[in-house]
């Protein structure tokens, strides 16, 4: 069999089946000159003759006859283990690793984890949570759930957006009396602002301008957090100058607690990633639930839960 290759015995099977090189040519939608072909080669690498030919009809030699009978349960078996394949590439069971933002993850995503797990019982969440990014995924995660301003940095991962969330600078107005409403972005590098330690890798405040581009200040801190929770607890109280999520700050914009302070350039958006590492074939299950999070998310920016929080630009 080491002459044979699956797809010369899988046409030579259907000329025999069919009784003619144009039955099995109309079958496998090809012309009837390359089945024809593709005989003669499989003879000549067998050193046989498999099929006798004339003007008005063909015969199976006794070669052709017991390769016919021999190799319909391997193309049988063949057509079995790709049923296999196939079918273990769409089901939507086994295990599922996730990671996600330590502080917004479970708010903004526990539900919709949930129901996912809900619907598709078979498959098994295994849900961690920590502001690693990009990192967890070495630690045998399947999908990371991130989130940034700007551009993602540059990796071997693939992303996939899920979300975007508007941003707002703010502050109160005990920060305005003292400081007042600055002119330009620019003034915020000697003014108090309030950053997250880790997020944005060390990077300045993100603003996007009209063009699309993302542009850096930097900004004076003299209050670093990894919590957005806290950061608006601090803009709050006059630390100092915040980016936070819109939604978290639109009541407190509302009632004065929280003033909003516009530009020409847009305080760059929150937004949200699934991760995961370069793969040719991408799992069923892993396709499944990345649209399951865009189409649950897409739903809530209707009524959106509050976000103060998130890793790499919660508050930065």
């Amino acid at each position: 069999m080491g002459n044979i290759d699956f797809i010369s015995l899988r046409i030579f099977s259907l000329v025999a089946e069919k009784g003619s090189f144009i039955g099995a040519a109309k079958a496998l939608q090809m012309p009837s000159s390359n089945v024809s072909r593709t005989i003669s080669q499989l003879e000549d690498k067998l050193q046989v003759r498999l099929i006798e030919r004339s003007t008005r009809h063909m015969r199976l030699t006794e070669s052709g006859a017991l390769l016919y009978s021999r190799s319909g349960a391997l193309l049988d078996a063949l057509a079995q283990l790709e049923s296999d394949i196939t079918s273990n590439k769409t089901q939507l069971k086994g295990p599922l690793r996730l990671c996600i933002p330590s502080e917004m993850g479970p708010k903004l995503l526990g539900d919709s984890i949930i129901d996912f797990s809900l619907k598709y019982p078979e498959i098994s969440i295994n849900c961690t949570t920590n502001l690693a990014g990009f990192e967890s995924l070495i630690e045998d995660i399947d999908i990371a759930i991130i989130v940034t301003r700007g551009d993602l940095p540059d990796s071997d991962y693939i992303a996939q957006k899920l979300a975007e969330f508007p941003c707002c600078i703010v502050a109160s107005p005990k920060v305005i009396k003292q400081w007042g409403k600055p002119s330009n972005i620019s003034d915020f590098s000697a003014l108090p602002c309030i950053t997250t330690a880790t997020a944005l890798q060390g990077k300045a405040w993100q603003f996007i301008k009209d063009s699309g581009e993302f542009h850096h200040i930097s900004v004076s801190s003299n209050f670093k957090v990894n919590s957005g929770e806290m950061a608006f607890k601090a803009a709050l109280s006059g630390v100092g100058f915040a980016i936070l999520s819109r939604h978290a700050c639109d009541e407190h914009i509302k009632d004065g607690s929280l003033i909003e302070l516009n530009f020409a350039s847009k305080a760059a958006p929150l937004n949200l990633y699934a991760v995961y590492s370069h793969r040719v074939f991408l799992p069923e299950k892993f396709r499944v639930f990345i649209e399951f999070l865009k189409a649950d998310l897409a739903v809530n920016t209707v009524n959106p839960r509050p976000i103060r929080a998130g890793i790499q630009g919660e508050s930065a």
